[in-house]
């Protein structure tokens, strides 16, 4: 068994099924922006992506093009390409980029929905902070927040970058093509 997030099928048909109840309902579709820096994806943001597309019509994973992080590790393109690869089972994920406001971007997309994850209570604090200053720019936006499985509670983009540059085994944390990507990155001059 691996340690992957679940592949496509189990989440397609439930999917399908609730859009397809909403549509003849006549209700109106949920889109939502799950923001971030996937510097690099891990298998925390992949187990968020896969619940987050069950909860929503459409989830657009957004990459952040001018964080204040330091120096990343992908460029945004890498990122961007490596996201759509490891969420294109899911119908009803999309990748983009923006830079400025999330709560701008939220409104050019139509998005009335920010998908968050909360590891701990230290994420609270700072997620909390985001999503009133949010409301307060935006009250049209809610924020939704959810925990990763309890095996990725711990993981963070900046861990798994610390602990594969000191040599440590990061392949249950990440994506295969993320792992591969990082060895690359540690073989390049």
């Amino acid at each position: 068994m691996t340690d992957a997030p679940l592949g496509p099928r189990a989440y397609s048909f439930a999917a399908f099924c609730f859009q397809a109840g909403m549509l003849l309902l006549g209700m109106h579709t949920i889109k939502a922006i799950y923001p971030g820096t996937f510097d690099p994806l891990t298998n925390g943001h992949l187990d968020l992506i896969a619940r987050g597309a069950q909860i929503v019509d459409e989830l657009v994973v957004a990459i952040l093009r001018n964080s204040e992080k330091g120096n990343p590790l992908f460029t945004v393109d890498e990122r961007k390409e490596m996201i759509f690869e490891a969420t294109r089972q899911f119908g009803n994920v999309s990748v983009m980029t923006f830079d400025g406001l999330l709560v701008n971007f939220c409104r050019e997309q139509g998005a009335k929905a920010v998908l968050r994850g909360i590891r701990a209570i230290s994420d609270y604090e700072y997620e909390f902070q985001m999503a009133m200053m949010n409301r307060k720019l935006d009250p049209n936006v809610e924020t939704l927040f959810m925990m990763p499985a309890e095996k990725y509670t711990y993981v963070s983009s900046r861990l798994i970058k610390g602990v594969f540059q000191l040599g440590g085994d990061v392949t249950a944390l990440v994506p295969p093509l993320v792992v591969e990507r990082l060895k690359a990155k540690s073989t390049t001059p």
